[in-house]
């Protein structure tokens, strides 16, 4: 299949240009914003009209807008403020958090068009502009805004892909760990060889799951994803095998499953341990006939469907406790990609902060020139349970509620103290535990474990999400083991 855009790479040691709509058909207008853009390293996009803009960005992933106070649907046309309406109304309900300017066309050297143009900008305030500027507009201005909203501080990408204008990923970073996973990724993806890919949550498997697929000879088909870990026994063999009309209650028309819509594409089995053991025998056999028939149905559907699979768990000790099938684990795991964690990475988090301070900047309206050096050592010395993802969410908070051109943690002072480090409330809980079974060769260390989380658990009242904090651990981590605990504890049967 030709794809008719074909996917770009973007370099390794810059971050990818951003993407300014200018809806204006004034063509000087438009020479100088090209102009001002082109020296940020920007790319520029002209649209002449409201409906020609709105088209564009369903098409294109765009950073800013700047749009006239006059948008004709076509020439002669009156109703330019209907016109202005309507693209403004189309973004607010699309992209509400895109920044956009509007320029407005008044003689500044007249009182009464100085009243007019106090009352447009009030209205553009209202439909949700963030900037009202005179024509023609201030380059300086311009530029100012530019470097507040589209902030361009280079980052080094491990990888990343275009396609047309649309970003299909990018991965930022610049540690080993994270490249040797980066190049064996690609050294298996053209192949169909089945895929497990392995890491806490947040550590960002579903990127590396796309990776694979635009790097496979099965680019340009269907990619599709299915959350195994959201959906029950009965709805996930549903949702991936399709149903046929009249199967169950409410099937009222045929439906295609996921694996016959990722015919000759990939399909991604995201949180794959989280499927019921009883489901994951059917599983099995389709991943080995790659056919299935559709629930309520007799018809054998074929496919060919390369399968990713991604898990927050260790699966083989899940298939040793009988948890997870041995067979459907093998069959999976053909390659084995171990994401590590951000602690593990710490290299990487310059890269990943100013990444998302670019990505960020313009839904906060701050301009950023500099990284608190307090703040990184901070960033440094935590474990990061929630990772990349965690981190992405710590960036865009200190964004929004603090001031000033240096990112810090100083007008946060919630987020400071949970950023701290969980070691000395960790040996204090473990120096809790009572020793007087301990005898003259100890106790084994999983024993202090599990006395530890049972008696945080009681300390806190069995909140589990308070006690996972205390403990430094996830809260599905703390989960896991306390499930484990009953299961040591329920009676074994006699033979």
């Amino acid at each position: 299949m030709n794809n008719p855009h074909p996917i770009r790479k973007t370099p390794s040691q810059n971050s990818s240009i951003a993407n300014v709509l200018i809806v204006d058909n004034d063509p000087r207008l438009a020479r100088l914003m090209l102009e001002i853009l082109a020296r940020k390293g920007i790319r520029g996009i002209i649209a002449e009209t409201a409906d020609a803009a709105i088209h564009s960005l369903e098409k294109a992933d765009y950073s800013l807008v700047f749009t006239s106070d006059r948008l004709c649907q076509r020439p002669g046309d009156p109703e330019t403020e209907l016109n202005v309406l309507k693209l403004l109304d189309n973004i607010k309900a699309n992209s509400p958090e895109m920044p956009v300017i509007m320029l407005a066309d008044i003689d500044k050297n007249q009182a009464a068009n100085l009243r007019q143009a106090a009352d447009v900008a009030v209205r553009a305030i209202k439909a949700g502009c963030c900037e009202f500027l005179l024509k023609p507009p201030d380059p300086n201005r311009i530029e100012t805004l530019l470097d507040t909203l589209l902030p361009g501080h280079p980052i080094r990408n491990c990888d990343s892909a275009e396609e047309g204008l649309r970003t299909l990923y990018r991965i930022v970073g610049k540690s080993k760990k994270l490249l040797q996973t980066i190049n064996l990724a690609k050294k298996i993806a053209p192949t169909s060889i089945p895929v497990l890919v392995s890491g806490e949550s947040g550590t960002g498997k579903e990127l590396i799951s796309y990776l694979i697929h635009h790097n496979s000879k099965r680019t340009g088909e269907p990619y599709i994803r299915v959350n195994c870990a959201a959906l029950s026994d009965s709805l996930l063999e549903s949702e991936l095998f399709g149903h046929e009309k009249g199967a169950f209650t409410g099937a009222y028309a045929q439906r295609k499953g996921r694996f016959e819509m990722a015919h000759g594409g990939t399909l991604l089995l995201d949180e794959i341990a989280e499927t019921p053991i009883k489901f994951q025998a059917k599983l099995l056999r389709v991943l080995e006939q790659q056919d299935f028939e559709r629930v309520g149905g007799n018809d054998n559907v074929k496919v060919n469907v390369r399968i990713i699979s991604t898990t927050n768990k260790d699966l083989l000790e899940m298939v040793e406790l009988g948890e997870f099938r041995r067979d459907l684990y093998y069959r999976l795991s053909g390659v084995r990609l171990i994401l590590c964690p951000l602690r593990q990475r710490t290299d990487d988090l310059p890269e990943l902060v100013w990444h998302f301070v670019n990505l960020y900047a313009r839904q906060a309206l701050r301009r950023i020139t500099a990284l608190d050096p307090s703040m990184m050592d901070i960033f440094a010395k935590y474990n990061w349970p929630g990772n990349v993802r965690q981190l992405r969410n710590v960036v865009l908070t200190s964004l929004v509620l603090g001031v000033g051109e240096t990112l810090s943690l100083a007008d946060v002072s919630w987020l400071f103290d949970e950023l701290q480090p969980r070691t000395q409330e960790m040996s204090s809980t473990l120096a809790a535990v009572p020793c007087t079974n301990l005898g003259l060769g100890g106790i084994p260390l999983v024993q202090v474990e599990k006395q530890a989380i049972l008696d945080t658990l009681r300390q806190t009242a069995g909140n589990k999400t308070q006690a996972a904090k205390v403990l430094g651990i996830s809260d599905r981590t703390l989960r896991d083991k306390v499930r484990r605990y009953r299961r040591q504890q329920e009676p074994q049967p006699v033979g």
